[in-house]
């Protein structure tokens, strides 16, 4: 790809998440321009590993939406809590075999991280993400192994 092409989407991308400023700050939370680039070099590294691609809007804009209001984040783990949400949610979108919507993971994590998991990013990793990823693949036909045929 052209390198200003990306350079465009990058600082459009970067406009976009300090707009979200604006929002957040309500609930106390805003981000630097220092942890927006981290945060993409972060869903940089996330995209490469879970070897993802990403067309249009990241989804770190909804992460920022969905989870601004919780009130196990504030202004000092706000970054390093949106980085982390960042990986878990790349990690089970593969997880889920792709079989959910971003939204409607995005919006499991929230419900999850805010009852259950009660702000504990490992506890939303490995055991609530987990099980769910786990009964997704179980009920879907795309999994290895999965035939039609019904057991005779």
């Amino acid at each position: 790809m052209d390198n200003n092409f990306l350079l465009a989407v990058s600082l459009a991308e970067q406009q976009e998440l300090l707009k979200s400023n604006e929002f957040t700050s309500r609930f106390g939370l805003c981000l630097t321009q220092q942890d927006i680039q981290e945060l993409m070099v972060c869903r940089r590294e996330c995209l490469s590993e879970q070897q993802r691609v990403e067309f249009g809007k990241s989804v770190l804009s909804k992460l920022i939406y969905a989870f601004c209001d919780s009130d196990y984040i504030d202004q000092e783990n706000y970054a390093e809590t949106l980085a982390r949400l960042q990986e878990i949610f790349y990690l089970y979108k593969n997880e889920s075999m792709d079989d959910l919507t971003d939204d409607e993971l995005i919006d499991f994590m929230r419900e999850a991280f805010d009852k259950e998991c009660r702000g504990s990013l490992e506890y939303l990793e490995e055991t609530c993400l987990e099980q769910f990823a786990r009964e997704i693949r179980s009920n879907t036909r795309k999994f290895i192994g999965r035939s039609d045929k019904r057991d005779e």
